[in-house]
């Protein structure tokens, strides 16, 4: 026969115990969009603006639709959200993948190298300052196509900040760690697993978590430009040309939605990598 303890009276049921820790977090931000919310409908109603309300995303017919069936596929540009999205995200992974790639590579030899950054490092703050739009007229002289032209419009928009937080984390290794490596005689290998990379890697996320927020704005700004791809920054375009506002309201929050999750995904990639940090 085995026994049991019984449940303390007081005991709180899961759903109710998370509640009762988190609400604190989760009510402020709540009120704060419910506000917002309710003063932009107001102030649609009462004419301050010409922008329809958040409820005309419901209350238009197209708009509806859209919202509630994202998955639809007529063929050619006439998609769904989801659709676009996936088109979007799909240029976006590789034009970041490039440039974390090129970026993380790049920025330790600067780092590292005195002379490579004092050769190289103003013209990498040149280049940063370019805007992602002025990059899309010479991606497509240089590709001739939307597409090779779009991603890179996305890597040298991204490439600059996961590059330059990089060389500043192996530049603020302590002096101290390289002495230590070379007194016990580190390999290359070792220093740069063991020492470098988790010394520098706060600074490398840093980079990479500013850098998919470009990264995701620039393949909107190169979309609405680049006519006639599939993705979510051509359906804004689209929207416009036929005067669909309340669709355009849809694909903003819609955008704003998905770069808060790459932003989140990027902050919990970084937790399970270092934990500790």
């Amino acid at each position: 026969m085995t026994l049991t303890s019984p449940k303390p009276a007081n005991a709180t049921p899961g759903p109710l115990l998370w509640w009762k820790r988190n609400r604190k977090q989760i009510l402020p931000p709540l009120f704060g969009i419910a506000g917002f919310l309710l003063v932009w409908q107001l102030s649609a109603s009462l004419g301050l603006t010409r922008l329809p309300g958040p409820l005309s995303l419901f209350t238009e017919v197209r708009t509806r639709d859209l919202l509630l069936y994202p998955f639809y596929d007529r063929g050619g540009l006439d998609k769904g959200l989801f659709w676009q999205t996936m088109a979007s995200l799909g240029r976006v992974a590789q034009g970041y993948f490039l440039a974390a790639v090129v970026g993380i590579s790049a920025g330790i030899a600067v780092g590292l190298n005195k002379t490579l950054n004092r050769a190289f490092d103003p013209l990498f703050q040149f280049l940063r300052m370019v805007a992602p739009l002025a990059w899309v007229p010479i991606a497509l002289v240089i590709f001739q196509k939307n597409q090779p032209a779009a991603i890179f419009v996305i890597f040298i928009t991204a490439v600059w900040p996961i590059l330059i937080n990089t060389a500043e984390g192996v530049r603020q290794i302590p002096q101290d760690y390289h002495n230590v490596a070379l007194v016990l005689q580190m390999s290359k290998k070792t220093f740069f697993t063991k020492v470098l990379i988790p010394s520098a890697l706060p600074y490398i996320f840093t980079g990479l978590r500013i850098s998919i927020g470009l990264a995701w704005l620039a393949i909107i700004a190169a979309e609405i430009v680049m006519s006639g791809i599939v993705g979510i920054g051509f359906f804004i375009w689209d929207a416009y040309q036929q005067n669909y506002v309340s669709d355009i309201l849809l694909a903003v929050l819609w955008i704003g939605g998905i770069g808060l999750l790459l932003d989140r995904l990027m902050a919990w990639i970084q937790s399970r990598i270092s934990p500790g940090q």
